[in-house]
């Protein structure tokens, strides 16, 4: 059965043996790329949202204070969902890299890569 990583398999074993030789990728992408869409991107919306309700407020216009707080309300659901998109992937490829096969012991697999991988 192939594998995402078995791009130069060595073995089993290691963390660099599990990965293939993508563990910079795979680094990259867990401890660098998540966070920062997990963590950063909310912060974001939450602030922007807030800076526009401030902008209608300072403005004093109740037409232009409702548009800013539906829209505040609206970058909170987004944040709060964009949050959990990390960790919903991470569930999803989890239980398609598990396979059909729960017997299957495959070292070389990605999933086995993506937990056993540190910083």
């Amino acid at each position: 059965m192939l594998d995402l990583f078995q791009i130069g398999d060595v073995g089993e074993g290691t963390i660099d043996e599990n990965c293939g030789g993508l563990a910079p990728v795979v680094k990259i992408v867990k401890f660098g790329v998540f966070p920062i869409v997990q963590i950063g991107i909310p912060i974001l919306l939450i602030v922007y949202g807030t800076i526009d309700l401030g902008k209608a407020v300072i403005s004093s216009d109740e037409k232009e204070v409702k548009q800013a707080q539906s829209r505040l309300i609206k970058r909170c659901i987004y944040a709060a969902a964009i949050f959990f998109i990390t960790t919903i992937v991470t569930l999803i490829m989890t239980l398609v890299g598990t396979g059909a096969d729960p017997t299957e012991t495959d070292t070389n697999s990605w999933a086995n890569c993506w937990n056993t991988l540190e910083r």
